[in-house]
């Protein structure tokens, strides 16, 4: 699996390297600039991108915005952005497409080598990883829409690790409830938030995410 890597602090990006490399993992590039990184996605086209948000020249979002402009050059590339701040807005951006290959994580909620790992490959499968604290702040904001204030606390439960990006057998095992129950739980909350079931598990959390987002409200 091919991966362009971009992270301008040294010590990281060598580490993430060695990481990535040791996985089974193939960097094809290793950048540490906003400039670079877009040459690098849409010259060697990756099976996934690890970015940086905060890159030089400026240090603000040159990572996000590379990697936005090289997929809509290359439409669903995956891309995993690593970020120090939950910020609401990269996440917009990165869900409003929706077409999933995505993942937005948190470097200081990243506890261990496999939890990385399996990011990177879910994300270069096509699926979506994204961050608890992420998907907190999209609730926060949706605080006063009157069909998610129609969940149950445990809909919310479910509702939030499916929009992280798990499965129903994923999120019985984290809720200690089984997988039937989980499936009643999904389809009350399709139907509170007007939302199409489906039985494909990404379809399903683009759903989810495309609502949270809001980009499939009724108006």
């Amino acid at each position: 699996m091919r991966v362009v890597l971009a992270e301008d602090l040294y010590l990281l990006r060598d580490g993430l390297t060695h990481l990535l490399q040791a996985h089974g993992f193939e960097i094809v590039a290793a950048v540490e600039s906003g400039p670079e990184l877009q040459h690098a996605l849409t010259e060697l086209r990756p099976d996934v991108a690890v970015v940086d948000v905060r890159l030089p020249p400026t240090f603000t979002d040159e990572g996000l915005q590379a990697a936005l402009t090289a997929r809509r050059a290359v439409p669903g590339l995956p891309v995993l952005v690593l970020s120090q701040h939950v910020e609401q807005l990269y996440a917009r951006e990165l869900l409003a497409d929706g077409t999933g290959a995505i993942g937005y994580l948190l470097k200081d909620r990243v506890f261990n080598a496999e939890q990385f790992v399996d990011a990177v490959r879910r994300v270069a499968r096509g699926g979506t990883v994204m961050d608890p604290e992420v998907i907190s702040k999209l609730l926060a904001s949706n605080a006063r829409n009157e069909p998610i204030g129609q969940l149950t606390a445990r809909e919310r439960e479910v509702l939030e690790l499916m929009a992280e990006g798990r499965s129903n057998a994923a999120i019985a095992q984290r809720l200690f409830i089984s997988e039937g129950a989980i499936g009643k739980h999904t389809a009350s909350i399709f139907t509170k938030l007007g939302l199409t079931p489906s039985d494909d598990d990404n379809r399903r959390v683009l759903a989810v995410l495309a609502y949270l987002n809001g980009s499939l409200r009724p108006r």
